[in-house]
């Protein structure tokens, strides 16, 4: 799986300065918008914000993994951000955010095209080592070399 091929500069935030849930989804929701990735921000919106009421995003490890698959995506998409302030996400270890991968998925998308994105990029984040790069990152260029090394 190529990571990257989904990632556009325009939804890379090196550093995000919103310090809450909702004013972090929502910047990197125009991020996606910017990129030609979703086409109807408030449909995105709303099956974003409904995925996080059935559950924390926060995956803990400080990071957040918010989706939605929504009639409201053209193509398939990826945003992150780095926060400037760690943010309160209701995560899983009670830790707060510092990291934000957002995934965008067509509704009619065939298959589970997020949960094969969600499934790299968890497994990824198990290890330790990627997580401290994750967290290191200070522009695009080294957060995507560091993406090519998920499959």
């Amino acid at each position: 799986m190529n990571i990257n091929a989904l990632l556009d500069e325009k939804a890379i935030f090196i550093p995000l300065t919103s310090t809450d849930k909702n004013s972090i989804i929502a910047n990197m929701i125009d991020g996606l918008v910017a990129s030609g990735s979703v086409s109807n921000k408030e449909a995105y919106l709303d099956a974003v914000l409904t995925r996080e009421s059935t559950g924390s995003t926060g995956i803990g490890f400080s990071v957040a993994i918010p989706h939605g698959k929504s009639s409201g995506v053209a193509t398939p998409g990826l945003a992150f951000a780095k926060l400037s302030t760690p943010a309160e996400w209701q995560s899983l270890d009670g830790e707060p955010v510092k990291v934000v991968f957002m995934i965008a998925v067509p509704e009619a998308a065939e298959g589970n095209e997020h949960l094969k994105i969600l499934i790299a990029l968890s497994r990824k984040l198990i290890d330790s080592e990627f997580r401290e790069k994750l967290m290191a990152v200070e522009h695009s260029d080294q957060l995507k070399s560091l993406l090519a090394t998920i499959e």
